[in-house]
C-alpha cells in the first residue's frame, strides 16, 4: 500500500511550483531522500510547474495589461524593485527572481506588461526554472538527513508554539 505522499506528492509538488514555491521543492526532496519519491521526478515536476507558472503569468499580463495593472497596484515598493533588478541586471533578473521572496510571482507580470520579447523571456525563464529546480531540490536532497535530524530534535518546540498560540487565542476570545 502506498502512502498518501507517494499518492499525491507530485502533485502537490506541481501546484505549488506553479506558484513558485522553494519550500514545496525543498520538502518533496527531503521526502525524496527519504524514499517517498523519486527525486528525479520532484526535479522534473517542479522545473515543469515552475516555468509554466511564470509563462503563464507573463502571458496573462501581456494580453490583459489593464487588469495586471490593477492587481499589482498594491505592490508598488515591490515593483519598484522589481524596476530596478531589471534595469540593474536585465535578463539576470528573470533567472534570479525565483529565489527573492515577495516578488518572484510579480516579475513575469512586469515584464509581461512591457515589451520584452516574448522568445527572450521564455528562454530565460527555461533557463531559470532548470537551474532553481536542481539547485534547490538536489541541495536539500542532499541535506535531506540534516533536515530530518532537525525536525526531530527541535518537534517538541513545534507543538509548545501551538498550544501558546491556542491559550493566546482562547485569552483573547474570553476577553471579548
Amino acid at each position: 500500500m502506498e502512502s498518501i505522499i507517494q499518492d499525491w506528492g507530485y502533485l502537490a509538488l506541481a501546484m505549488y511550483s506553479f506558484g513558485g514555491g522553494m519550500l514545496g521543492l525543498a520538502v518533496a526532496s527531503v521526502f525524496a531522500f527519504t524514499g517517498e519519491l523519486n527525486i528525479y521526478y520532484v526535479i522534473v515536476v517542479a522545473f515543469i510547474a515552475n516555468f509554466v507558472g511564470d509563462q503563464f503569468l507573463f502571458y496573462i499580463a501581456r494580453n490583459n495589461k489593464e487588469q495586471a495593472k490593477q492587481m499589482m497596484q498594491k505592490h508598488e515598493k515591490k515593483i519598484q524593485i522589481a524596476h530596478n533588478m531589471m534595469n540593474k541586471y536585465g535578463w539576470l533578473t528573470i533567472i534570479l527572481q525565483k529565489y527573492i521572496y515577495g516578488i518572484k510571482t510579480l516579475i513575469p507580470l512586469i515584464i509581461g506588461i512591457t515589451e520584452y520579447n516574448k522568445t527572450k523571456f521564455m528562454f530565460f525563464n527555461f533557463i531559470g526554472a532548470i537551474i532553481w529546480s536542481l539547485v534547490v531540490g538536489l541541495t536539500a536532497y542532499y541535506m535531506g538527513q540534516i533536515f530530518l535530524d532537525a525536525m526531530s530534535e527541535y518537534k517538541n518546540y513545534g507543538v509548545a508554539l501551538l498550544l501558546i498560540i491556542i491559550a493566546f487565542v482562547l485569552y483573547k476570545l474570553n476577553k471579548v
